[in-house]
């Protein structure tokens, strides 16, 4: 088992799944975050099952900068209830983990304040 993670967040659009996947990078509370458009999502939601067009975003992070990243996803996130769900790499290329390793902040680190974005003004 190593230290790393990757964090599955469902997000509602290409471009939130960007500036969400943009902000956690550079806050380095993850080292990568992928896009992976065109999925179709099926779920409950207020008692009535609905389908949406999602894109997912696969963040590598360690379990040490989890709560962190939570905390992140959720002040960015547009949704009510964001899909927040660590899963634990059981091994992986050395290279790779060290790599991972070296884009992420220490839980060391002063605490990394994640603005929300501020609003387009149309000129």
């Amino acid at each position: 088992m190593t230290e790393s993670i990757v964090v599955l967040n469902t997000c509602a659009t290409e471009a939130d799944a960007e500036r969400l996947a943009r902000a956690l990078v550079e806050a380095r509370l993850a080292a990568c975050a992928s896009i992976v458009p065109g999925l179709r999502s099926f779920y409950h939601w207020h008692g009535a099952i609905e389908e949406s067009a999602e894109c997912l975003l696969v963040i590598k992070s360690s379990r040490d900068l989890f709560p962190a990243l939570q905390i992140a996803i959720e002040k960015l996130h547009s949704y009510a209830v964001p899909e927040i769900l660590a899963l634990p790499v059981v091994a992986g290329s050395e290279n790779y983990l060290n790599w991972l390793k070296s884009g992420m902040r220490s839980p060391l680190d002063p605490p990394v304040e994640v603005a929300p974005p501020q609003p387009e003004i149309a000129e």
